[in-house]
């Protein structure tokens, strides 16, 4: 590496360790996109107000013992636009993806809460079906809906129907996983292929003239998780790749690690569909979100198993290493691409395909 190339990477670096602050004097769309804008929005707003060892992880789930039990306990809202979409709707979302984030501290899911943001003039008939689809969808992950609340407000102050679900489960395996855990020489992982999610999402709303038979790939993550975590001792982190895709889930991994992360894009599974609509849209599948798949690291050692265990589920088919962890440079993400080089693959700082969960 040239001085010069090491003096762009060092002034990176630097300007991400900055304090975090927020610019805008109003909330636009990128702030709930996960990219740099949220980040920004977390740490100088609802951080710096609620700050406390629990919350300061910033992992998607809060993870702490009552009495001789070891509790996981997450909250996520959903707003995804259309509501109903190949393979899936914002019901069987709203109670996959809490499940999900209580699966990726290594706990099983127990029970979920709902509430429903309802606008004035939304069909009935299109309730049922979304509240028949996450009772389905909670049978099917084993657990149960136990507690939850219901609002209306008025015509044009809402988009049909927005959910909140919450989530507790129980951690009976001594895993400890995280962001900060990954060391160099560790192996990085996805549960299968990526981007299904983001581009049905984004098909889906009409507004382009592309035809594809790609669906999403929503699905309870914990029996997989679960599968890994007892064939491997040496996983580190567990994290579904929702809102900014892997790109934005290595780049928590290596700023937090303090560590490179270095991923060789021929590795890196992606439907032919997934790909060819990527390319008419101009964005990178890297940041495209899943909602049927994790990012793992793992030790090195053991890359070859916890493919295996993955591939074992059906859940796991596509299960592929994409890189490793190296120890420079510190804080960054690299691309090793189709073309024989490299590139930073940095957080974006909104999303390209909002309001997809």
């Amino acid at each position: 590496m040239s001085t010069r190339e090491q003096d762009v990477l060092d002034r990176i670096e630097r300007a991400r360790k900055r304090p975090a602050r927020l610019k805008e004097e109003r909330i636009t769309l990128a702030h709930g996109a996960g990219g740099k804008a949220t980040h920004a929005l977390i740490e100088a707003v609802f951080l710096d107000a609620f700050r406390n060892p629990l919350l300061e992880a910033l992992e998607d789930q809060a993870t702490f013992t009552v009495g001789d039990a070891r509790l996981a306990f997450t909250t996520d809202s959903f707003v995804v636009s259309p509501l109903f979409f190949p393979g899936g709707d914002i019901g069987e979302l709203a109670v996959n993806g809490t499940v999900n984030d209580l699966a990726m501290s290594g706990a099983r899911p127990l029970h979920l809460s709902a509430g429903f943001i309802l606008e004035e003039g939304f069909p009935v008939a299109d309730l049922q079906r979304i509240v028949a689809s996450m009772g389905a969808a909670a049978a099917a992950a084993g657990v149960h809906i136990v507690t939850g609340d219901t609002k209306v407000v008025e015509r044009g102050k809402a988009d049909g129907c927005y959910i909140n679900t919450a989530g507790v489960g129980v951690l009976e395996r001594p895993v400890e996983l995280g962001a900060a855990r990954a060391l160099p020489g560790d192996a990085l992982i996805v549960s299968g292929p990526v981007g299904d999610h983001g581009v049905t999402v984004m098909l889906a709303r009409g507004e382009l003239d592309i035809t594809s038979d790609v669906e999403s790939d929503t699905a309870p993550l914990h029996e997989l998780a679960g599968v890994l975590l007892d064939a491997v001792p040496g996983v580190r982190l567990l994290r579904d790749a929702t809102r900014g895709g892997v790109a934005t889930i290595l780049n928590e991994v290596a700023q937090a690690s303090d560590v490179a992360v270095v991923v060789d894009e021929g590795a890196v599974p992606v439907r032919p569909a997934v790909t060819g609509a990527c390319e008419i849209l101009g964005i990178d599948p890297l940041y495209v979100a899943c909602e049927g798949r994790f990012v793992t690291v793992v030790d090195g050692g053991q890359a070859d198993a916890a493919v295996a265990a993955l591939e074992s589920h059906p859940l796991g088919e596509g299960a592929a290493v994409i890189g490793h962890v190296k120890e420079d440079p510190p804080g960054l993400v690299l691309l090793k691409t189709a073309f024989g080089g490299t590139r930073i693959v940095d957080v974006l700082v909104g999303d390209p395909l909002p309001r997809i969960c």
